[in-house]
């Protein structure tokens, strides 16, 4: 019920309400305290991190700070195959076929929250209310911020950095970004 309502917001380029959002990440999170987990895109606003502070320990937030049109080159370039998933990327993960499933030969489809005005509104929205949170955890003296524009290049400190906080991470994870 409250993943439809999610998506309902989703799809109108809205971000999800703080209440909605905050009830469905903290009912996932329970029972969960005695391992290491890195969420993603939460959250995203200070109700939402006054709120997660108040149930778990933070230790450490991660500031991946990419240019707004590099996410926006990424996400309107994203394609899928609505029956299987598939994800295709027209600038580093073509299909072999533009608009066609490499499998099925079915068409392609955007979804609506990848297309270019919705994702606009998106990060307009994000930077409007992610900037707070930045800075609520800056003063808390848990946040490390990561610039650039490639995977490839900001992975390597990023996993530098993780090794000193979760020091029993493999080595052979090192070359996979998650």
């Amino acid at each position: 019920e409250v993943g439809i309502l999610a998506k309902s917001y989703i799809d109108q380029g809205r971000l999800i309400p703080d209440d909605v959002m905050t009830r469905l990440m903290l009912s996932e999170l329970k029972g969960l305290d005695r391992y290491n987990w890195l969420l993603d895109g939460f959250p995203r606003t200070v109700a939402q991190a006054e709120a997660l502070d108040k149930e778990c320990k933070i230790d450490t937030v991660i500031d991946l700070d990419v240019p707004f049109e590099t996410i926006k080159c990424r996400l309107t370039a994203r394609w899928i195959h609505p029956a299987s998933g598939r994800v295709y990327n027209l600038e580093f993960s073509p299909p072999k076929v533009q608009g066609i499933d490499d499998i099925t030969g079915e068409p392609l489809v955007q979804r609506d929250d990848d297309k270019p005005e919705t994702v606009t509104k998106r990060l307009q929205a994000y930077d409007a209310q992610t900037k707070p949170v930045l800075e609520y955890y800056r003063e808390k003296g848990l946040l490390k911020s990561f610039s650039g524009t490639e995977t490839n290049k900001i992975w390597p400190h990023i996993y530098a950095f993780l090794q000193t906080k979760l020091p029993d991470v493999s080595q052979k994870d090192a070359d996979t970004p998650r």
